[in-house]
């Protein structure tokens, strides 16, 4: 365990460091005391997905479309003050109703759902908002450690029917979904529901976001258009998630750190 109360220098030897720290002064250390030397990533790599502005350009800009289906993000915008413009926001932006809204800065994983126009202005900015999409209320968690994929299902949001939205007001505010929620891998869920996404979808996605990230351990959020087949969506990109709820993780972790050591490209950032 590296402390920081003590320079980075005087510590180690080390093979490997894997760190959640962004920011320029630790961008310095890192430089300054490995250079070349292979680290967890570079600090800067973190910072983009740090920030749900620019978390998920990269998904936008790859535009992935094959034979096994279509990858994208929902319709979203940024709002950084003035909640009273909200509502005119979403309208030129061509959002529709219900709304999914998340704070601008990631560390943050609470999400509040407004049904109505009016209930825009009580939302509290800097945020992101994303038209809310039916997918049958499971989300794919999607871990990549290296070159190594595994998905989990994940209980997420009910889908939102038209009854539901003349029904309902306001704006509903919810706590970690898809880490609170139970795992819906043995719930009894419609096949169409259920399916997980193709796995040469997965590959071809975790491989072009490994490079045009720089990271190599984060995981997707990845939901399924209700009743569109192969139209999927990312919608979080998370940094060294948490994965203790990755089947076999220690297996595969221990597998990635020691392909780290003995890799002989140690130029290159994890």
């Amino acid at each position: 365990k590296i402390d920081q109360n003590r320079p980075l220098s005087d510590q180690g030897p080390f093979d490997v460091v894997l760190h959640k720290l962004s920011g320029k002064e630790w961008q310095c250390v890192i430089e300054d005391v490995f250079g070349n030397k292979m680290v967890s990533l570079f600090p800067n790599a973190i910072q983009q997905v740090h920030s749900r502005q620019s978390m998920l350009q990269d998904v936008t800009d790859l535009n992935l479309s094959d034979a096994y289906g279509k990858v994208g993000i929902p319709k979203q915008l940024v709002i950084k003050k003035d909640p009273s413009s909200i509502p005119d926001e979403v309208s030129k932006a061509g959002l529709r109703l219900p709304i999914v809204a998340k704070p601008l800065v990631a560390k943050s994983h609470e999400l509040s759902l407004a049904y109505d126009e009016y209930s825009l202005q009580k939302l509290e900015p800097p945020l992101v908002l994303q038209e809310f999409i039916n997918h049958g209320g499971v989300l794919f968690k999607v871990y990549i450690v290296g070159e190594a994929i595994k998905v989990v299902r994940r209980f997420s949001l009910p889908d939102v029917s038209n009854c539901d939205m003349s029904k309902n007001a306001g704006v509903y505010r919810f706590p970690r979904v898809s880490c609170a929620a139970a795992s819906a891998d043995e719930a009894d869920l419609d096949p169409c529901v259920a399916e997980l996404p193709p796995q040469p979808l997965l590959e071809r996605l975790a491989r072009e976001l490994r490079r045009r990230l720089g990271l190599r351990l984060f995981n997707l959020d990845i939901i399924r258009e209700h009743g569109a087949c192969g139209r999927y969506y990312v919608i979080v990109i998370n940094y060294f998630p948490g994965f203790g709820k990755m089947p076999e993780y220690e297996h595969i972790f221990t597998d990635f750190l020691l392909s780290l050591v003995q890799s002989e490209c140690v130029d290159k950032p994890v």
